[in-house]
């Protein structure tokens, strides 16, 4: 998603801001965060491998940033942008230019603090304007879907995964051989966003050992890790904290959970956050309340609710549900603590993610998801076989409660380390001190919060149909294919293109993020132009399929680039930061005209964020829209399906995801139409040499279309003329898709009148005559064959 960043296309002087970020790091004596500790072992042993992110060319980024914006501006508009472009390449860009390689001949990385900047001056509440979500597939082991069980299978398997982080035996992230950067999962646990009167910063605690858990509202904690990272607690230990945390908890009256909700308050503005925990902080028991919080692994939120549909799912791992009931909110958006990793499990099991996006970008905590949900799948394998094993190195600790030994290595018993764990593992709740004025910021905090959720929506869409493998047998990218179908389906709605942002992951560079993808190019635009043309013969559906081909192609291109650190968007971002730091120092009078101009203005009001989270751990996947007047679009492409979480506020979200749908209906349509037309068999069969009657397109006999030896050559001859092999659309005529409900390749969709049906019965005894026929002639060959020999 794209980052709620400082207003790129403001004209006026910025204000000098001493970045809370930067003032931590400097009283540790880091620069940019590259001294944090990252451990030994394999899992940071190719951090040295990894090169710097190279600064693009000038030249390059301006030529990029033109082709981005020629289907966002009119001709005129962008004529003045170019005249403009050029007078920055060729006069004050060198001068930025230079003055950037400079800055970041000293840094691991020239975009890593300015782009930590631009999420951490976020002034806004982190509800539904940073924070991302993921939602997880149901439990593998069926008999764990309940929410305690849930509950507990994940936070072992999220501690077994800490334990080979920390202690180096975590494999390495890398892609097709090349090394990725393993940085961003030091910031990912025991790390929380700490709100201050100049901007955030971010905390973390390397040796945190403790979670919260959150019910109705309360917090609860203890420990987890021993000292050497190992798992405290067995799961029938760690189960009966969370039964007794439920028992507790549920003796509150719904009624009264959001009054003393203190959670809500990190849904606030920054600002005023930040001036409540000073509040807290004056009282020394509160003081100790926020450490236990603010250190903690992570957070685990128990609802005591389930949602009824997938959006409302999304909506409550994005900003909690909205209940009123009696005038008092009793929805889950009591029930959270923002600043930091956060687990959420639904009353009936359904679990989430919803994570502090300054650190982290999606494909690391997606990383940490995928292994916590196959960990899942392994204790289920182990159940059926005992010498599964897991995914992990992590062991219980030997003094871990619940366990029979607990010996010291002298083979004694340590009673005094079993004391000791039994009071850190036992499950504590944290008794705030609410004065009148922290009170009414809980009240007001949550009428603001309830605002917000009403303000905004989320729906979705579960695209059965078809996924990435027809997309991908028909020659194209799947990430372009579901990118363009997004631009066709806005256009269809609102009649323009409009600025897309797509990341790319740049982790094969030290301390990489993302790449800005600008989807809504010239190639992009041509081919959603053509889908204006309403005509539906061979040549205009050819003609667009070219164009399809075309932007796809160049889509993949692009993605590609930007991933290799070649975009535009951090280059000139970085630029816009150090000129906005001249001027604020004095050094310059005011902001080149490069970045007033409105081109840069268009090009940075996102109105499609999107961004693309497969793995088959994950349901859905989704945040909120940067712009009012934009959509916040997450997807995941499935093998056989395609989900798309869209937000908005109020913007015909539905509306918008059935253009979508109607659109991928129409395109499958298309494509396979051309694909049917393509490899049309003039005749059905033939009779061979020696009396056979045989498929035209396999050569075999009627009836039988298996491959068996024969090798390359009788394996192409049941292949179509394109390379797609035939068995994918048997069944299928053109103009049936979406008609029965099912996906147009599914076989016999669509045909529901007595005449097809008489037809198809036609069919069927022509189908048996022949079958008959060949058994014949089959036996006749054998008989020849035999009497040959």
């Amino acid at each position: 998603m794209a980052p709620v960043a400082t207003n790129p296309g403001s004209t006026s002087p910025p204000p000098v801001i001493e970045n809370a970020q930067s003032v931590a790091l400097a009283k540790s004596g880091q620069v940019d965060g590259s001294t944090a500790g990252l451990g030994a072992g394999k899992t940071f042993s190719r951090q040295s491998e990894l090169p710097k992110l190279p600064i693009p060319k000038l030249e390059d980024t301006a030529k990029r940033y033109l082709s981005s914006l020629e289907a966002l501006q009119s001709t005129e508009e962008h004529d003045q942008t170019k005249q403009v472009v050029e007078r920055f390449v060729s006069g004050e860009g060198q001068e930025l230019q230079k003055h950037l390689e400079e800055y970041a001949s000293s840094r691991i990385s020239y975009i890593e603090e300015f782009w930590d900047d631009s999420y951490l001056q976020a002034s806004e509440s982190v509800v539904l304007n940073l924070n991302p979500f993921f939602i997880l597939e149901d439990d593998p082991t069926p008999s764990r879907g309940s929410q305690l069980m849930r509950s507990t299978s994940l936070i072992l398997a999220s501690l077994a995964f800490i334990h080979d982080l920390r202690t180096g035996t975590l494999e390495p992230d890398a892609v097709r051989g090349t090394p990725l950067d393993m940085y961003q999962y030091t910031r990912l646990f025991g790390t929380a966003r700490i709100p201050t009167a100049n901007g955030c910063r971010m905390d973390s605690t390397p040796d945190s050992r403790h979670i919260i858990v959150m019910r109705r509202g309360q917090l609860y904690w203890f420990d987890v890790l021993d000292e050497q990272h190992r798992p405290l607690l067995t799961e029938r230990a760690l189960l009966g904290n969370l039964q007794a945390i439920v028992r507790d908890a549920d003796k509150i009256d719904p009624q009264d959970v959001a009054a003393g909700s203190i959670g809500i308050l990190t849904t606030e503005q920054r600002k005023i956050w930040s001036a409540h925990r000073d509040t807290l902080r004056g009282n020394k028991h509160n003081a100790k309340c926020l450490d236990v919080a603010d250190t903690a692994l992570f957070v685990v939120c128990m609802d005591d609710s389930e949602p009824d549909s997938p959006s409302e799912l999304c909506n409550n791992m994005l900003c909690g549900t909205y209940s009123l009931k009696n005038g008092i909110q009793q929805g889950t958006c009591t029930n959270r603590w923002y600043d930091k990793l956060q687990l959420i499990i639904c009353a009936n099991g359904a679990a989430g993610i919803n994570f502090e996006h300054t650190g982290v970008d999606g494909h690391t905590v997606l990383r940490f998801a995928g292994d916590v949900y196959a960990e899942l799948i392994l204790r289920f394998a182990k159940s059926i076989n005992n010498r599964t094993k897991s995914l992990f190195q992590a062991v219980t600790s030997p003094y871990a409660r619940g366990t029979a030994g607990k010996k010291a290595q002298g083979g004694e018993v340590d009673h005094e380390k079993i004391q000791e764990v039994e009071l850190v593992t036992a499950p504590k709740r944290l008794e705030w001190e609410l004065t009148p004025s922290i009170a009414a910021a809980i009240k007001y905090g949550e009428t603001r919060l309830s605002d917000l959720i009403c303000q905004n929506e989320c729906q979705v869409l579960e695209y059965t149909k078809y996924g990435k493998n027809f997309i991908t047998r028909h020659r194209f990218s799947p990430d372009a294919f579901v990118q363009a179908s997004f631009q066709a389906a806005h256009y269809s709605l609102y009649g323009r293109n409009v600025t897309t942002y797509e990341p790319a992951m740049t982790k094969a560079f030290q301390h990489g993020r993302t790449e800005a993808i600008r989807t809504c190019q010239p190639y992009m635009s041509d081919y959603v132009q053509s889908l204006q043309d309403r005509r539906t013969g061979a040549e205009q559906r050819e003609a667009k399929l070219d164009k399809l081909r075309k932007a796809c192609e160049g889509h993949a291109k692009l993605s590609k680039q930007c991933a290799m650190g070649q975009g535009h968007d951090r280059h000139l971002y970085a630029m816009y930061s150090l000129a906005k730091e001249d001027v604020a120092k004095g050094k310059r009078k005011e902001m080149p005209e490069f970045f007033t101009d409105g081109g840069f203005s268009t090009l940075n009001h996102t109105i499609l964020s999107t961004s693309n989270c497969g793995n088959p751990a994950l349901r859905l996947f989704g945040f909120g829209p940067v712009a009012p007047d934009g959509f916040g679009i997450g997807y995941i492409i499935k093998d056989d399906a395609i989900s798309v979480c869209a937000s908005s506020k109020h913007l015909q979200t539905g509306r918008w995801l059935a253009a979508l749908e109607q659109y991928l209906d129409d395109a499958a349509t298309m494509i396979q139409d051309s694909y049917n037309a393509a490899n049309r068999r003039t005749q059905e069969t033939y009779i061979d040499h020696s009396g056979v009657e045989c498929d035209v397109r396999t050569g075999l006999p009627v009836g039988n279309r298996r491959l068996t030896g024969g090798g390359s050559a009788q394996k192409a001859s049941a292949m179509g003329s394109n390379g797609y092999s035939d068995d994918y659309d048997e069944g299928y005529t053109p103009g049936q898709h979406g008609g029965s409900g099912y996906g147009f390749f599914d076989a016999g969709g669509g045909q529901g009148d007595a005449a097809a049906a008489s037809e198809s019965k036609e069919k069927e005894g022509n189908s048996a005559h022949r079958r008959n026929t060949s058994r014949h002639l089959s036996v006749g060959r054998r008989l020849l064959d035999a009497d040959t020999a």
